[in-house]
């Protein structure tokens, strides 16, 4: 599972000219599912994201986590996340995992981050032609890999 995070002041997401999901401050997460992803990726990725400490305290240092700050989340998945570009100038998307493994993992994804945030988790639609806007507030983006916790 890869994930992106962008700390935002604002985002939102878009699908047939109908805002889906909108938030505040908090963090918008591109989420990419590979066939091998496991509950084990899902709580180890949700547990990083709960805890990253990327806000400013009171001291202007990058100190506070998104649940310190009563941040949103807003969780578009993206399967172009495992894009392999090795060979030609047409990206390979084999190790996105498919629709059947996918869309299980991506709820129960989302379901588990609720639960450790204790607050709403806003989303796109999954296989949904999207159209997401936010403003990065820093500009602050992150890349995290459950395939690198070691």
């Amino acid at each position: 599972m890869k994930i992106i995070i962008q700390r935002v002041s604002e985002a939102s997401v878009t699908i047939n000219d109908q805002v889906k999901s909108s938030i505040e401050k908090g963090f918008l997460i591109l989420l990419g599912i590979t066939h091998e992803d496991t509950q084990e990726d899902i709580e180890w990725l949700t547990n990083k994201i709960i805890g990253l400490r990327i806000f400013s305290d009171a001291n202007g240092a990058m100190n506070l986590s998104v649940k310190d700050i009563d941040g949103d989340l807003l969780v578009i998945s993206q399967f172009t996340l495992h894009a392999s570009t090795k060979k030609g100038n047409r990206p390979s998307f084999l190790e996105a995992a498919r629709p059947e493994v996918a869309i299980p993992l991506y709820e129960n994804f989302i379901s588990t981050l609720s639960r450790k945030h204790t607050k709403e988790v806003y989303t796109g639609e999954f296989g949904a032609d999207m159209k997401v806007r936010l403003l990065n507030d820093g500009p602050v983006t992150i890349t995290i890999d459950s395939k690198n916790k070691q």
